[in-house]
């Protein structure tokens, strides 16, 4: 069933509102910019730099944005010349274009994503397969992330990072003497970072009326022993808000920790 042993399908989760995104933007939260290029590019750049580049999108708020922008994307990414009045007659002059193969599905406005990820099955050709969120980076060693799940022969792996606290902390005496500050620690609990390995076992657990994957899934899967966790020490960072978008294109500028690729 494998087409190619080094290159997975990779399903991007991308369906939902964005409710902490709204407000500030009108713009569909995946296509928020860093560094001048949509947050969902530079998702799938990380997978492209391991080999994968054959990508399932779940579409379902704003669909027709997200379907815009593949749509267009040689022609908004760089020069062309087009011949008037000629069929297909578009030349791009861009060295850089990037050779993959995008399916854009949709599963639903309000649907969870766990059915989400059920709904679009039928473009999953292999028996092992990436899910990641559309709006999370970081440095991850995909080729590592991958051996852990082969490994240990689960259904699934979720990549874990351990997250700093958004504000600074207080340290003070039973008087309330202040003695110290902690800024922002990194925490001691794990949270699922995306960056997800499954087999296609895991549809199973996904069968259903609106699936939650976080809620639902996922705890099915740790209660019959078939999840494990892929630990991720380096950098990662997830884009809610308007606020995080701002920091990322700032962290871009400054030293792009995510840029994995060439």
């Amino acid at each position: 069933m494998e087409r190619e042993k080094n290159s997975l399908p990779v399903v991007i989760l991308c369906g939902g509102q964005g409710t902490r995104m709204q407000g500030d933007t009108m713009t569909k939260k995946e296509l928020v910019e860093v560094g001048g290029r949509p947050i969902i590019w530079h998702v799938m750049k990380i997978y492209a730099a391991y080999g994968h580049t054959r990508f399932i999108l779940t579409l379902g708020h704003q669909a027709e944005a997200l379907k815009r922008y593949f749509l267009e994307y040689e022609a908004m990414s760089g020069d062309f010349t087009i011949g008037l009045g000629e069929p297909s007659g578009i030349t791009y002059h861009t060295n850089d274009r990037e050779n993959w193969e995008v399916t854009l599905a949709d599963t639903g406005l309000d649907t969870e994503k766990g059915t989400r990820i059920y709904r679009v099955a039928r473009y999953i050709d292999t028996s092992t397969f990436f899910v990641t969120y559309g709006d999370g980076v970081g440095d991850i060693n995909l080729d590592a992330l991958l051996a852990f799940h082969r490994e240990h022969g689960r259904l699934a792996t979720v990549t874990g990072v351990r997250p700093r606290l958004q504000y600074g902390l207080l340290q003070a005496d039973a008087s309330g003497l202040v003695t110290g500050f902690v800024q922002k620690p990194q925490l001691e609990y794990w949270i699922n970072a995306g960056f997800m390995v499954f087999e296609r076992g895991v549809l199973d657990y996904l069968a259903g009326h609106d699936v939650h994957l976080e809620r639902e899934a996922l705890p099915r899967l740790a209660a019959d022993g078939q999840l494990m966790m892929y630990r991720h020490t380096g950098f990662w960072r997830s884009m809610d808000t308007f606020k995080e978008a701002l920091e990322l294109d700032l962290l871009w500028r400054q030293s792009a920790p995510w840029k994995v690729w060439r």
